[in-house]
């Protein structure tokens, strides 16, 4: 493919809109979780009556534990996902990771809030593959 304005030859291969719209759209998701995590963490803090526990799981933590737990992981996802729109290539590699230990805690949440455990699970695995296999295009 050439250059359209030096008519040289260009090394890289073109952009995919697909992949850039696989990539904008964990971003976006990656806020959305983050401030739903967040909110989610607050409310642990602020009313430890909201969640009701049934059956004890192995994971079991004290309500304030996991608040403070879901508001800095939340805050995290939240601010990599902003990062990563932005283009940053260093943002995908921290969404990846911060991607994994959310669906990891929110595993070991599940016997606090099961559904919206299960959610936020696949949300982070769409995240974590449109970051790995579409995440170069977005910072070109």
């Amino acid at each position: 493919m050439t250059d359209q304005l030096s008519g040289r030859a260009s090394t890289e291969p073109p952009v995919s809109p697909t992949a850039v719209g696989f990539t904008a759209f964990a971003a976006v998701v990656m806020i959305m979780t983050g401030a739903f995590q967040a909110f989610q963490g607050l409310v642990a803090l602020l009313n430890d009556d909201f969640y009701v526990v049934g059956e004890k799981w192995t994971f079991s933590f004290d309500l304030t534990s996991w608040g403070w737990v879901h508001l800095i992981v939340g805050v995290l996802v939240a601010v990599a996902g902003v990062f990563v729109l932005r283009g940053a290539v260093w943002a995908r590699t921290v969404g990846v990771a911060v991607a994994a230990v959310s669906a990891l805690l929110n595993f070991m949440w599940l016997p606090y809030y099961p559904v919206w455990g299960m959610v936020i699970i696949a949300l982070d695995v769409l995240v974590i593959w449109a970051l790995i296999a579409h995440g170069r295009d977005i910072a070109r």
